[in-house]
């Protein structure tokens, strides 16, 4: 659920991946792939 909510607020560019907290960041990738957006997920 907050994998979630963080990979919405990359996708929006309100965060960049590289501030999304390290024990979620896994999660948020996973997201960001299944999405096709797997190039968000890059620093």
């Amino acid at each position: 659920m907050i994998a979630m909510f963080f990979a919405q607020r990359v996708i929006l560019g309100k965060t960049k991946y590289s501030e999304v907290p390290a024990t979620l960041q896994t999660g948020v990738k996973e997201i960001l792939e299944d999405s096709g957006l797997e190039h968000l997920a890059e620093g």
